[in-house]
């Protein structure tokens, strides 16, 4: 009996494993009510709902201040952990979830499945160089998962906020002072350490479809697995080019070898959301305003054609003064 049991929690484990925050929206009007839905399966889908039981912190954090949530105030919509709560005043907002660890029996084809499937590819080569990829594993892993959204137009600095999750993402710029054509940095954090050389992936979902680029370190991109692939740098720094907008993520697992009792493997799970709009050229200051440089180029434009027409008016002028000297 024991058989048919692991196999039907490895298919749940490797089918819904991802966790991420997500709005329907990340750009807020202030003070209204809003939906924050925690999906426990892939970017684009939540296979099933996470029990109060599992969160440690939920955390809101906006214009300073960090609101912690009740684990009460979540409700089960179908297969989705949904929190209701209400936008505050403009600002940059940010929020997370940290869930308590599990363990987990894997057998050594499963573990090397999964590993594989969800690109831990660091622990995979790891067994493959030691010849240990016939050894079962008992896992204990965890998540921490977080979401930044735009609330009104004044941009806050509370996106940097470090919650003290075991493993999470801090950008180095705004979410929203982010545009098509520019890069997103990333340090990501280790018990409150940076973490370099560590693999990260990341996507977007632009008219529901989910497009993720494997990149490595020399330019070259290739797909993996439906899977986006970066790695940090030495300083734990990475940086996500933005090519479209939509919806977007980064996500990573840091997985070791336990010493713990009982033990074979430990990891911890990474996620951060958030929104690109599709306003190509606008910038958006920190004071709010926005700056446009499709209206930069009409005005060099306008500015072209003023100086243009002066000189065919002063040639024109010249022209006939000319005749009439003549005359």
């Amino acid at each position: 009996m024991r058989k048919p049991i692991l196999l039907l929690v490895c298919f749940t484990l490797l089918s819904s494993h991802d966790m991420f925050l997500k709005l329907d929206a990340f750009h807020l009007a202030p003070n209204t009510a809003s939906t924050i839905k925690l999906f426990n399966g892939t970017f684009s889908q939540s296979d099933n709902i996470i029990t109060r039981d599992r969160m440690i912190d939920v955390s809101l954090v906006g214009n300073g201040q960090r609101i912690a949530f009740d684990t009460n105030q979540w409700k089960d919509i179908e297969n989705t952990t949904v929190l209701d709560f209400k936008t505050g005043a403009d600002g940059t907002w940010i929020a997370g979830v940290s869930t308590k660890a599990r363990n987990i029996d894997l057998e050594a084809d499963d573990f090397n499945n999964y590993l594989e499937h969800d690109g831990v590819l660091d622990m995979l080569e790891w067994r493959k160089e030691n010849n240990k990829l016939e050894e079962d594993a008992i896992e204990k892993y965890s998540k921490h998962v977080k979401t930044c959204f735009q609330v009104g137009n004044k941009r806050t600095e509370d996106w940097k906020e470090v919650l003290g999750y075991p493993i999470e993402f801090i950008p180095l710029n705004n979410p929203y002072e982010t545009n098509v054509g520019d890069s997103l940095k990333f340090k990501l954090l280790w018990q409150n350490l940076a973490l370099a050389d560590q693999l990260v992936y990341g996507g977007y979902t632009a008219e529901d479809h989910v497009h993720e680029v494997h990149s490595h370190e020399d330019g070259k991109e290739h797909h993996h697995h439906d899977a986006t692939q970066y790695r940090t740098n030495s300083d734990g720094i990475v940086s996500i080019p933005i090519a479209h907008s939509g919806d977007w993520f980064v996500r990573t697992i840091h997985m070791a070898l336990s010493g713990e009792e009982g033990l074979t493997h430990e990891s911890n799970w990474a996620t951060f959301t958030w929104g690109i709009s599709d306003k190509a050229g606008t910038h958006t200051h920190a004071d709010g305003t926005t700056h446009n440089h499709d209206n930069d180029l009409n005005h060099g434009m306008g500015q072209y054609l003023y100086w243009l027409i002066g000189v065919l008016v002063l040639l024109a002028t010249l022209f006939m003064l000319r005749k009439k000297s003549k005359r």
